[in-house]
């Protein structure tokens, strides 16, 4: 067991990464779980601290747009106008892999994901530690992100070297994955950065059939394809409109949470204040369920930003069973659709 540190400063922050240690620490998208991408020791044990299959990339963190030979041996033209346009932020290209970028990192692959995240907390640490920093999701493999630095202790105390303690506003999904190989990018992974915004620069660009359909007999260049993802202890059930959710509650029990996004026709549901109070709605005592906690969402940015954190309460708190209001699947939504049928083990 490793005495998890809790930090504040980012100078010993860097000065640990330097060192070869782990660190979890905040970005805008979800909390990363760094180390030293040039170092294989230390990329290892990222692996194993998450208990991350090892043909699953890393995604490669640097402070800024100009530090990108740190990870990649070329910078294609196609990846040189995404940067321009959408970072820092939530977007990661696929380039050519600098020989000094450990092979453990990219599973393998000739190619490495890389990123400037916006958050400033995160741009500090990695510019003091003058490094570029492998950083998958601060989460044991499988399980929801995790968006504050307690629920990375939740699942990494006692397994990483420190947690950077702070918890920044969040897109709270992970990055748009961009594969910059060619002349005309391809989505990979969804996220903030959607493919109508990558279309305003390339009006051919489009999503790869691996989203949907990654398997083992095939090299994956972005993480959060092939293994599962995004699974809490329960089971997720999705619906996507009042009808669908009626239907679920008729044919499953247990200890229930539910989340949903305004607007949704509330004839059927009732409040969430009211839901919490009664513990148990009379109309569900019969089919044995037993409702738990009810989370409202008015607006999609807030329902990408809280949708994992759900998923953690939901798990500690003890559900037998999640009900996801599942969004639609266009623009922004769309990356917080993939990851609710995962999270469903669905695709």
């Amino acid at each position: 067991m490793i005495n998890t540190l809790r930090l504040t400063d980012e100078t010993q922050a860097a000065r640990l990464l330097q060192q070869g240690k782990l660190l979890a620490f905040p970005t805008e998208t979800v909390f990363g779980l760094g180390a030293d991408a040039t170092n294989a020791g230390a990329v290892a044990a990222i692996f194993e601290a998450k208990g991350r299959p090892d043909d699953n990339p890393l995604i490669v963190h640097l402070a800024d747009v100009d530090d990108w030979p740190m990870a990649a041996r070329d910078m294609t033209s196609c990846a040189r106008v995404l940067l321009s346009a959408f970072a820092p932020g939530p977007l990661t290209v696929i380039l050519p892999k600098a020989s000094g970028i450990s092979d453990t990192c990219t599973a393998g692959l000739d190619s490495v994901g890389i990123r400037i995240p916006a958050c400033h907390f995160a741009r500090e640490i990695l510019r003091q530690a003058k490094l570029p920093i492998a950083a998958p999701s601060a989460n044991r493999s499988g399980r929801p992100s995790c968006t504050t630095w307690q629920a990375v202790l939740e699942d990494l105390d006692g397994r990483i070297d420190a947690v950077f303690c702070q918890n920044p506003d969040l897109v709270g999904l992970e990055s748009t994955v961009v594969d910059c190989l060619g002349d005309v990018p391809v989505i990979l992974r969804p996220g903030a950065v959607t493919l109508g915004d990558i279309q305003q620069h390339f009006p051919t660009a489009s999503l790869s059939p691996q989203i949907e359909n990654a398997n083992a007999e095939t090299a994956v260049r972005s993480p959060g394809l092939r293994h599962a993802h995004y699974q809490p202890r329960a089971e997720v059930r999705l619906f996507r409109d009042v009808a669908e959710l009626e239907a679920l509650v008729g044919t499953a029990t247990g200890r229930t949470t539910c989340c949903w996004m305004m607007p949704l026709n509330t004839s059927w549901i009732e409040c969430q204040d009211a839901l919490e109070q009664a513990g148990m709605s009379r109309r569900q005592q019969t089919a044995g369920r037993q409702w738990m906690w009810c989370k409202k969402f008015n607006s999609l940015k807030d329902y990408a930003a809280g949708f994992y954190e759900f998923l953690r309460e939901s798990d500690r708190r003890g559900a037998d069973c999640i009900l996801v209001h599942l969004v639609e699947d266009q623009g922004f939504a769309q990356a917080l659709r993939d990851r609710q049928l995962r999270s469903a083990g669905a695709k």
